[in-house]
This record gives structure tokens, C-alpha cells and sequence, in this order.
């Protein structure tokens, strides 16, 4: 599959949040979504930023976003990662690794010499048609509201 490109229809997305509700991109039609990808629930880089859009939640809310997490952890998993660190959005689960695979973020990784393949951490900026207005590979963690609106603001 090529890789998803500025401007490209989102892919559709149907999968259980951490409630067991089935969640589509569909869902939010008319509305802005950040669509972010994080390797692992409770691990210090994915807490981090998903800790800085919890922080930030209320003003993304306000500025007409929806804010969607994916990681193929399960929503058993994504339900402690919520109550631990009181996150307000959808945690989304994708055990059978289908949106990661659709999106492009399933990839090859190399961690002290060994080869594994995992979730590439990268965020994509949804508009209110379901067209992806920007795409953020190198995904700042502590910063990562402040790096969208950097590029909103650009």
C-alpha cells in the first residue's frame, strides 16, 4: 500500500475503545481529529504525550478537535492507561494491528541491534472531511499539542 500523503482521504477506522464501544472515524464527521499512533499503554514516552493532550484537551476541544489515541494494546489495557493518568479521550484498540497497517505506521524497528516490528510513533491531523491535513513523523512528546498548532498556525 503507498504511503498515506497530505491530502489523501483518511482511512476508515472501526475499531473498540476502551470501553468496548465501537469507535468510527466516521463518528466525527464535521469535526477535526488528531488521529495519534503510540507504541505502548504506561510506557514513559507514549504517558508523556498522551499526558500533554489530556493537559491540553479542553483548549483542542474548543478549537473544534477530537482527539483519538491507537496502539494495538488491548481495551482492557487502554482502560488502566485511562484511570492511572485520567485521560478524556477515546483510546483506541488495534490488537489485530488493521489501522496501523492502514495508516502505514506498522513498521520495522531496531532497538539496541534487534530487529522487531512495532507502531511508529506519528500523528495525523484530520480536517473536518476526512482529508489529512498534516502528517507528524518526528512526534515531540512534552510538546506535542504546541507541535500541532505550530503547523496549524504556519
Amino acid at each position: 500500500m503507498a504511503e498515506l500523503q497530505i491530502g489523501d482521504k483518511a482511512p476508515a477506522i472501526t475499531a473498540k475503545n476502551q470501553k468496548g464501544e465501537t469507535i468510527q472515524l466516521s463518528d466525527f464527521t464535521g469535526k477535526k481529529v488528531i488521529l495519534y499512533f503510540y507504541p505502548k499503554d504506561n510506557t514513559p514516552g507514549c504517558t508523556t504525550e498522551a499526558c500533554n493532550f489530556r493537559d491540553n484537551y479542553q483548549a483542542l476541544l474548543k478549537d473544534g478537535f477530537e482527539v483519538l489515541g491507537v496502539s494495538i494494546d488491548s481495551e482492557q489495557s487502554h482502560q488502566k492507561f485511562i484511570s492511572k493518568h485520567e485521560l478524556p479521550f477515546n483510546l483506541l484498540a488495534d490488537e489485530d494491528q488493521k489501522i496501523v497497517n492502514d495508516y502505514g505506521v506498522w513498521v520495522e524497528k531496531n532497538m539496541y541491534g534487534k530487529k522487531y516490528m512495532g507502531t511508529a510513533r506519528t500523528t495525523f491531523v484530520i480536517d473536518e472531511g476526512g482529508v489529512i491535513q498534516h502528517i507528524i513523523k518526528k512526534v515531540d512528546n512534552k510538546n506535542a499539542t504546541q507541535q500541532i498548532r505550530d503547523l496549524l498556525a504556519q
